[in-house]
């Protein structure tokens, strides 16, 4: 028995052909993994130095897949071993010493230049915020997303986000009561929401639309519903837009008629989309909205004994008297905020009189 394999050395024509193999697979891969669309639509000043940063990534990453992939595919090839064959081959042995050292080395040096670019991406990133940035205070609850933004003319509150185009914010993102994560994938950044701290992240918007809200943090059975959105609008419509959020805080309650049920029923519908205002029908049942949904208790069966002081209540304060088999937090808490006094009204009279068959 000798060192030596029976299948004989690897020549130069083999060297020459897996480089060749690794070169071509190595600029295809490249190709396609820079061609596929994995992000959304960049909205934000450091969107574009995270996406390239993530194709620095790519094109590291994908020759050393290919590479090591490669040579274990020949290994296997030239090296299998068939019936009859399991003593041809030598004795094992020690290896190079000076190849396990460049293969150490070149790795280190890799992962030690990602790292340091990395850094200085963050370190950019998390810059002080210019002097005269908006403020903008998130605040996350069991499932819902409610903002807080610092104007001179005092807080404005609202449980949709927005902002104006091309202008630096700052996020100070707190939470109520458990682990939240302030995401929004367009601006490419997240933060977590612990209670008791504030966390923060500075960007500016640079694209005109509405952009997701996700809480990328499990936070308990309601986290898939505590999603919410920002637009971003020009300067002139945003202005706009808080001196209505403004207005309507202090906006009296309509008189009652068909106009406060057919409003009460679009809100229980469908929530209100300019406040942020979750959907009562997206977790509960109810018959005369046409809604299944069983997240949240059945409020034909729940209701029964209730009347319109009691609804307002559940509303406002969902947290304070738990329906057996369901568990605190899974409704959100902001409606008081998210809802004018006048929505809430409409919508406490819809429900009310549609579980009493009233009107």
């Amino acid at each position: 028995m000798t060192g030596q394999s029976h299948r004989g050395a690897v020549t130069a024509k083999n060297w020459i052909a897996l480089l060749a193999i690794i070169v071509v697979a190595s600029a295809i891969g490249i190709a396609f993994m820079l061609a596929l669309n994995w992000f959304p639509e960049q909205g934000s000043n450091v969107a574009p130095m995270i996406d390239t940063f993530w194709d620095v990534l790519v094109i590291v990453s994908v020759p050393i897949f290919v590479a090591v992939t490669t040579m274990l595919l020949f290994s296997v090839w030239r090296w299998r071993q068939k019936p009859g064959e399991e003593d041809l081959d030598g004795p094992p042995i020690h290896g190079s010493t000076k190849l396990e050292v460049i293969w150490t080395i070149i790795p280190t040096i890799v992962i030690a230049a990602l790292t340091t670019y990395a850094a200085i991406l963050l370190v950019d990133i998390q810059a002080a915020p210019a002097k005269g940035t908006r403020v903008v205070n998130v605040n996350g609850v069991q499932f819902a997303w409610d903002f807080e933004t610092e104007t001179p003319a005092g807080p404005v509150k609202s449980g949709r986000l927005y902002l104006p185009i091309n202008e630096p914010v700052k996020f100070n993102v707190r939470s109520k009561d458990v682990i939240h994560d302030f995401w929004v994938p367009a601006f490419r950044l997240k933060v977590d929401a612990v209670p008791g701290i504030t966390t923060t992240y500075n960007l500016t918007p640079t694209k005109l639309g509405t952009f997701d809200v996700v809480c990328a943090e499990l936070c308990g059975l309601g986290h898939a519903y505590m999603r919410q959105t920002v637009t971003v609008l020009t300067a002139e419509r945003y202005a706009t837009v808080m001196a209505g959020l403004a207005r309507a805080s202090g906006a009296k309650p309509p008189a009652g008629g068909a106009a406060a049920d057919v409003a009460g029923e679009k809100l229980f519908v469908s929530g209100n989309p300019a406040t942020g205002a979750t959907a009562c029908g997206a977790c509960h049942a109810l018959k005369a909205a046409g809604t299944t949904a069983a997240t949240g208790p059945n409020l034909d069966e729940m209701l029964t004994k209730d009347d319109a002081a009691a609804i307002m209540e559940m509303i406002v304060d969902p947290n304070k008297e738990i329906v057996p088999g369901y568990s605190k937090g899974i409704m959100p808490a902001n409606y008081a905020t998210t809802l004018t006094k006048a929505e809430l009204a409409a919508l406490v009279k819809y429900i009310d009189q549609s579980v009493h068959g009233k009107g």
